[in-house]
């Protein structure tokens, strides 16, 4: 049987439109009778009611849009299947769009989500967006977008992310405490805000504790990079007694690369990282890491939208603070 529509229901059982409609929501004005009689014919027939129809007609929607530069990431996939469990627990679905860190993209995954009246949208910016423009027009039109991750560097938007300058600070203090002198420490693409404030923590840390460890700081956009930076550098075992990791992206290349060289963790040398959690599990020993968890963003992330929904018209940056995990590899 083709889609049924509420025309067709109405039509079938000869009531009003307005009558199934209001009996559908199970209005206290149309007859217990007249209800039931309308839910088991819906019912057996299986017919759905046209969210799309509703949007348009309501300006409402129960669906957001979350927009990332790919989904083959653990931190994003831990990130959306905390968001999604919150969703659904609040009446919301998602709709989940890559950009592929492309921006001409991320601006079609945007045009798309307002097309489709989204209630709102979570988005981690590429790493070439340099135009917030369409998000904030969006705000404007009573669309709620919430940063998260890889946020803008403007000031007046609400973003939700990691204390990157809180995960460097700590990972650096780790180091200190652990008497590592010779570091490597490769960190992401180097116009990222993300990179830019780990990197600065990073390097105050060590100036702020005068350490006199030497540190040669990197940048890598990618794990193919980081395996080839550490196969030039790592050639002497005894140039570096430990690599610091800024993302699990890197931390999968570095540790490619130490396998290849036959190193043993920690004796040859140290690894750390600032990592969602998962990555450092797959290796013997476990990698200490500085747990940036994905799964607590996103319960910030949408605690945020709902209160931009409910009306709140202040902009915030909220953070969720690291936690340094212990493993084998220091």
């Amino acid at each position: 049987m083709p889609d049924v529509t509420l025309k067709k229901l109405a039509e079938l059982l000869n009531l009003s439109i307005s009558t199934v409609s209001r009996a559908l929501k199970d209005h206290t004005d149309v007859a217990i009778e007249t209800r039931q009689r309308v839910k088991q014919l819906a019912a057996m027939v299986d017919y759905e009611p046209n969210t799309y129809a509703i949007n348009l007609r309501t300006n409402l929607s129960r669906e957001f849009g979350v927009i990332i530069p790919g989904i083959a990431n653990d931190f994003y996939q831990s990130f959306i299947s905390s968001l999604e469990e919150e969703a659904r627990h609040n009446g919301y679905s998602l709709i989940i769009l890559q950009s592929g860190d492309d921006p001409v993209i991320e601006l079609e995954n945007l045009r798309r989500c307002k097309q489709n009246r989204l209630a709102g949208i979570f988005v981690s910016i590429t790493s070439k967006t340099n135009d917030i423009n369409p998000f904030l027009r969006l705000v404007e039109q009573h669309i709620p977008v919430i940063f998260f991750d890889i946020v803008p560097s403007f000031e007046a938007c609400n973003k939700v992310c990691v204390d990157d300058a809180a995960a460097a600070v700590l990972a650096a203090e780790t180091l200190i405490a652990q008497k590592k002198k010779n570091i490597l420490a490769i960190f992401g693409k180097s116009q990222l805000s993300i990179t830019q404030k780990r990197l600065q923590a990073f390097n105050e840390t060590f100036s702020k504790y005068g350490s006199d460890a030497q540190v040669c700081c990197l940048h890598s956009g990618s794990t193919a990079e980081s395996f080839e930076t550490v196969m030039d550098h790592l050639g002497s075992p005894h140039q570096y007694d430990v690599v610091f990791c800024m993302s699990d992206e890197i931390l999968i290349g570095v540790m490619k690369a130490a396998q290849t060289l036959g190193l043993v963790l920690p004796k040859d040398i140290g690894i750390l990282a600032i990592s969602e959690g998962i990555i450092p599990t797959y290796y013997f020993p476990r990698i200490t890491y500085i747990e940036t968890s994905g799964f607590k963003l996103a319960k910030m992330a949408f605690s945020r939208m709902l209160a931009c929904i409910a009306g709140s018209s202040y902009v915030q940056e909220l953070k969720s603070e690291p936690v340094l995990i212990a493993g084998g590899s220091l």
